[in-house]
């Protein structure tokens, strides 16, 4: 990066029991150790680090060295990346090693990696004895600004992604934004699909930055980490992750409001599932899950094709992709039934009506969804 982001921003997620920060700074990664003993954990506590291949290699030593420095007895898990890998058998591998290492009731596992990590991570630590610590250290942008914020953990099963799982709240959420130097720019790009996410269902001034950003090169602005800069990469981050927090402080458990984090994932998990979680990034699933909720409300009159046009050039300037990939309708409607927000029968929908607002329907038809996603095609 150009410029680094030293000072450090925390935000706090603001929950009635377990209340957390989200600590935001460069180079933060180095000062692990340091944080998680002002956050209470002390010398001697067992710690297990569980992270992927790729991640290992830059950034393992630098996360042991400082949990060292620190006091602490940490060990290090190397599970193999991919979202496919988000299985049970994962997170069985994960328990193994805890079993192995002895972690007890006052020992923390260290989710450092993306969203997969995070996820199985998280769920491991919500089953083991019950529940542990975990402390979440993500290092994409998707999980910087959603996957690693919230609580909510889990794997995916052949019927549907995320359909096993818990609310685990972590810790601590530490966010080094010099771990992105090294993200591919495919998962950039699927990181934006998030961002535009949160400009969508909440904040239209977010959006509008994301627009001057990328109207110098509308067809890339967005594309890359230094195509968006230092700068907005900050105010990305920060306003990400406050929209989460407040969020999640409102809604810990998805009773109602949390709800509208969901936009674009309700279809967008169709097309992981029905791809079998090996052709497209979640992020790039979700763009397309975003563009097919704006089209099922054009079609509902929800909102106009004009803002319609102003989400997807948003999505074309991250490069991400644009149009609704063959899949079988059949299939489709199929799966939507068991994705896990339906309620009575009912898919519940997130639909925009403006840049910055969105609600929740329940009686979208069958029909409705099919013309929409043959707009798309």
């Amino acid at each position: 990066m150009s410029a680094r982001l030293d000072e450090p921003r925390r935000i706090e997620v603001a929950l009635r029991t377990n209340p957390y920060s989200v600590l935001i700074a460069a180079g933060q990664l180095t000062q692990l150790g340091l944080e998680l003993s002002k956050t209470g954990f002390k010398a001697g506590t067992r710690a297990l680090v569980v992270t992927n291949p790729v991640v290992a290699e830059h950034y393992g030593a630098p996360a042991l060295a400082s949990l060292g420095a620190a006091g602490f007895d940490a060990d290090i898990l190397v599970l193999e990346a991919g979202e496919e890998q988000k299985t049970p058998a994962s997170v069985s591998l994960i328990h193994d090693a805890c079993l192995a290492r002895r972690l007890e009731r006052g020992s923390l596992i260290v989710a450092l990696g993306g969203g997969v990590i995070g996820d199985m991570t998280g769920y491991a630590a919500a089953t083991w004895l019950r529940g542990i610590a975990v402390v979440q250290v993500p290092t994409t942008l998707l999980a910087m600004v959603d996957a690693a914020i919230g609580g909510k953990t889990g794997v995916n099963h052949p019927g549907g992604k995320n359909l096993i799982g818990a609310f685990h709240q972590p810790r601590l959420v530490l966010i080094d934004p010099d771990t992105l130097a090294t993200l591919p720019e495919r998962e950039f790009r699927a990181g934006m699909a998030e961002v535009i996410k949160y400009g969508v269902i909440g904040d239209a001034e977010l959006f509008a930055d994301l627009e001057r950003a990328a109207a110098p090169n509308p067809s890339g602005g967005l594309a890359n980490l230094d195509a968006v800069g230092p700068a907005l990469l900050l105010r990305i981050l920060e306003r990400s992750a406050a929209a989460k927090a407040a969020v999640v402080a409102a809604d810990e458990h998805e009773g109602g409001l949390r709800a509208i984090l969901n936009y674009g994932h309700t279809l967008g998990h169709v097309i992981e599932t029905l791809s079998g979680y090996n052709t497209w990034l979640h992020g790039e699933a979700v763009a397309m899950g975003m563009l097919a909720a704006g089209e099922i409300a054009v079609v509902l009159g929800l909102w106009s094709a004009a803002e319609q046009s102003r989400q997807r050039a948003l999505i074309a300037a991250a490069g991400l992709p644009q149009h609704w990939p063959r899949l079988d309708r059949n299939a489709v409607l199929t799966c939507l039934q068991a994705d896990k927000k339906v309620r009575a029968g009912k898919v519940r929908f997130v639909l925009p009506t403006a840049i910055g607002q969105v609600i929740i329907r329940d009686d979208v038809s069958a029909d409705t969804i099919v013309a929409a996603l043959e707009r798309l095609s």
